[in-house]
């Protein structure tokens, strides 16, 4: 007993004022930590795991603002999106978005915005020279274009149509413009199998099959994810 006391007598009072207030501090820790994942999942697609549009297009913007003329924004359109889904299910839709939403992040890199729109239709803005910009484009329509095998062992071939706009090519580092020019450039190569790049020209594309290019946030631009 009186070991007892002696060890209360050793905590002392403001030991035990902290020790207390340590507690719901520890509450607030494990509540903060469920509020960041929640945040965290609003800003994300559930299917690909992509930012939505709106946090793909903050995250655009900053990188378009750090690196300037070295980067360019492309912008992903699933071809004959409708039939596979129509034919195969939406099983194997869900499986082909996944797929190009794994191959565009692996192309990117972590430090790139790559967000799913709406429906099939993604978007990459990342730091890319304009030395490589051809070669990387390559790539990605070869990535795009690998057969997709589900998970019950269907093979799906799959294609998509890519356009890109670069600050130097449109002379704008504006997201609204380099989308708008990159989109009138996917549509221009829409189904030929290679990657389109825009020029000045294709930012006075006001509508794309009847959608409204380069506006981000609003119904034209695709179906909500």
């Amino acid at each position: 007993m009186d070991s007892v006391l002696r060890v209360q007598g050793r905590i002392g009072p403001r030991t035990l004022l902290i020790t207390t207030a340590a507690l719901p501090l520890t509450g607030w820790i494990m509540h903060a930590v469920a509020l960041h994942r929640r945040l965290a999942a609003t800003r994300k697609d559930p299917l690909t795991g992509l930012l939505r549009r709106d946090a793909y297009t903050a995250r655009a913007r900053r990188l378009l603002a750090r690196h300037g003329a070295n980067t360019a924004v492309v912008l992903i359109d699933q071809d004959h999106f409708k039939t596979v889904n129509d034919t195969m299910g939406h099983a194997a839709g869900d499986a082909v978005l996944a797929a190009t939403a794994a191959r565009l992040t692996a192309w990117a890199g972590p430090r790139a915005a790559v967000g799913r729109l709406g429906g099939d239709e993604f978007a990459v803005v990342l730091e890319l020279p304009a030395t490589r910009t051809e070669q990387r484009l390559a790539q990605l329509v070869r990535m795009l274009h690998t057969p997709v095998v589900t998970e019950d062992g269907r093979t799906i071939d799959v294609a998509a149509s890519v356009g890109a706009a670069t600050p130097h090519a449109v002379s704008s580092r504006d997201l609204t413009v380099l989308q708008r020019a990159a989109d009138a450039a996917l549509y221009d190569g829409k189904h030929t199998g290679r990657p389109h790049l825009a020029t000045a020209a294709h930012t006075t594309v006001p509508s794309i099959n009847g959608r409204r290019a380069g506006r981000p946030g609003t119904a034209a631009w695709g179906r909500a994810a």
